[in-house]
């Protein structure tokens, strides 16, 4: 017979815990958060409860008080004669209560460390954490307070961020190698990083790895395919080419892909794998680059050291799963008689109800960048709903709006007036294009939003919608957009930790100034050049400074004007106080 896991805080398999019977039954008082206070005591509720409203006033307990509370309970029914428990819930209840101690003696550290597992029940999982077991866990827990509640948030959090500073160590046998289109000068590029790829040995052979480029180059004579297999005859099972279906049919044989080129690179990457992303990592050889932080006259060492034991740290950047979805009236309407009564018999068979509210699924994208909803060639303004987890937040009345990950908020969105977002903050950013009300701000919303852009039927015109630049496709009245946060991210390569400041500084020039004043140092005393006049010795001296009697203190500052001092000061009391007559006034400070 299996021996069910007693540790106090972990559910049995049964549902409940030796520790959580023991804990119900103590009927401990927990406050009622309510202004009913009847002689001005407050009135304590013995019925348990998952959470205490009362927690601002009265803090939960600790455990130890708890457990203190329960063997107090446990001794006085057994003294007053009134104990219904059997032996073995007394030894489970005994069995829990040892555990129990044993943790709560370990040093702070450990507990901390304990914390950090993948989740509150990692005593349940061990090593292997599945998440919906998890789950289904939690919600089968009928125990669960704030406090645990608050233990499983910090848990997640510590797990997200340890997942996010551990480097992926893994052999690199595949490696798929995309080049910018329309650039014959990448393609000699790709030409010598395939040649070095396949020759330099790692993984204790003599050669070196397999190496995926662009169908399209088969025939390349700048690539010159068949001039590397002349190299090495092993070289013939070494180099192979992709095609766009094999990275959505099998995205699992490639460990690393490089992209040789700029952002649009990226997105073009990001477009080719619809599902499962390998790592990322892009040379900078386009034009801006956001998301390229590698230079390529270094490619030898930087590969080399995310390809050896250091490993490559990866950052998982959040994309977007956004399907279009189709009115079944206006799909009718422009379909034959028959088509149309298709349409009605299988939404009445589905039981969706109404034909004319009923929905088609379309096409679904993934986006990395951001979703564009807008009014096209029409001339009038678009009339969107917008909807939020299937409740209406507001209609949009605009130019249209973008709808962006993290990672595009420094593409359309900062051009519409959006927030720039560090992209390891989940977010979904809605940024108006050209609202008609002043009022409707750029906003950041959670990611766990499942947002809905839908055309009223009753709106004068059309609208268009485009993923990531790409797929542009027109919305009828009726149809409808939803996007939510998808479960597969795109993971890119990381140089530097703060690698996000420098590509926004290298690329906006954020916080730079074109040229920053002049410090008041001993520089500034000489010639324009630093020097000095000759005869003349080193020092803060300056030709023309500030007179002593009229330079203002700062407190003389605020109070002229207005803004500080304790009292009024005349003007006339003021100046004779300063030495300052009128022709220094008509002068002015220096």
């Amino acid at each position: 017979m299996e021996e069910q896991d007693t540790t106090p805080g972990t559910p049995s398999r049964s549902g409940r815990s030796a520790m959580a019977e023991a804990l119900s039954r103590s009927r401990t008082p927990i406050r009622r958060d309510s202004f009913d206070r009847p002689n001005g005591f407050p009135v304590l509720d013995y019925t348990p409860r998952r959470f205490s409203t009362g927690a601002p006033a009265l803090p939960m307990p600790t455990p130890q008080v708890v457990v203190a509370q329960a063997q107090v309970e446990m001794e006085l029914e057994e003294k007053n004669g009134r104990g219904n428990r059997t032996p073995k819930e007394k030894q489970d209840f005994e069995s829990a209560l040892n555990k129990f101690e044993l943790f709560s003696s370990t040093p702070s550290i450990a507990r901390l460390a304990a914390l950090t597992t993948p989740c509150y029940f990692h005593k349940r999982f061990g090593d292997a954490v599945d998440i919906d077991k998890v789950l289904e866990e939690i919600r089968g827990d009928d125990q669960l307070s704030h406090s645990r509640l608050m233990q499983t948030a910090a848990s997640v959090r510590e797990v997200s961020r340890q997942l996010q500073r551990r480097p992926l160590k893994r052999a690199v046998r595949n490696i798929m190698v995309i080049t910018k289109a329309r650039d014959n000068v990448l393609v000699t590029l790709t030409r010598e990083l395939t040649q070095w790829l396949l020759a330099t040995p790692r993984y204790g052979r003599d050669v070196g790895v397999n190496v995926w480029v662009d169908e399209k180059l088969r025939g390349s004579r700048r690539f010159d395919g068949q001039g590397l297999l002349k190299q090495d005859e092993r070289f013939k099972d070494m180099l192979r080419y992709w095609t766009p279906a094999l990275c959505l049919e099998k995205p699992e044989l490639f460990d690393l892909v490089i992209t040789l080129g700029g952002d649009g690179t990226v997105l073009f990457t990001s477009w080719l794998f619809q599902r499962v992303v390998p790592p990322v990592l892009a040379f900078s050889l386009g034009s801006l680059g956001f998301l390229t932080n590698f230079d390529f006259e270094n490619y030898k060492e930087q590969l080399t050291h995310s390809m050896g034991d250091a490993g490559m740290r990866v950052n998982m950047r959040m994309r977007f799963t956004a399907t279009v979805y189709r009115s079944a009236a206006s799909y009718a309407s422009s379909s034959t008689a028959a088509s149309s009564a298709s349409i009605s018999t299988t939404a009445s068979q589905s039981g969706i109800g109404d034909p004319a509210t009923a929905k088609i699924e379309g096409e679904t994208h993934e986006v990395l960048n951001e979703l564009v909803i807008d009014r096209g060639p029409s001339s009038y303004i678009s009339s969107l709903d917008l909807y939020a987890n299937d409740s209406l937040l507001t209609r949009i009345s605009a130019d249209g709006i973008i709808l962006s990950t993290p990672t595009g908020s420094t593409a359309y969105s900062l051009s519409a007036g959006g927030s720039l977002v560090h992209p390891d903050i989940p977010a979904i950013l809605l940024t108006p294009i050209c609202p008609h009300t002043l009022s409707f701000r750029p906003m950041l919303l959670n990611d766990d939003m499942a947002l809905k852009v839908a055309i009223p039927p009753s709106g004068r015109g059309s609208a268009f919608v485009s993923f990531d630049g790409k797929g542009r496709v027109e919305l009828g009245r009726g149809d409808e957009v939803v996007v939510r946060a998808s479960q597969y991210p795109f993971p890119t390569v990381m140089g530097e930790p703060l690698e996000w400041f420098d590509s926004i500084s290298r690329t906006l020039r954020w916080n730079t100034r074109a040229a920053e004043q002049k410090g008041w140092g001993a520089q500034g005393a000489g010639d324009v050049d630093g020097g000095l006049v000759d005869g003349e010795e080193g020092g803060k001296e300056f030709d023309i400074d500030f007179d002593e009697d009229h330079a203002p203190t700062v407190r003389e500052r605020e109070e002229d004007s207005g803004y500080g001092g304790t009292g009024t000061v005349t003007s006339a009391q003021t100046l004779s106080e300063m030495g300052v007559g009128e022709r220094d006034l008509r002068r002015g400070w220096r």
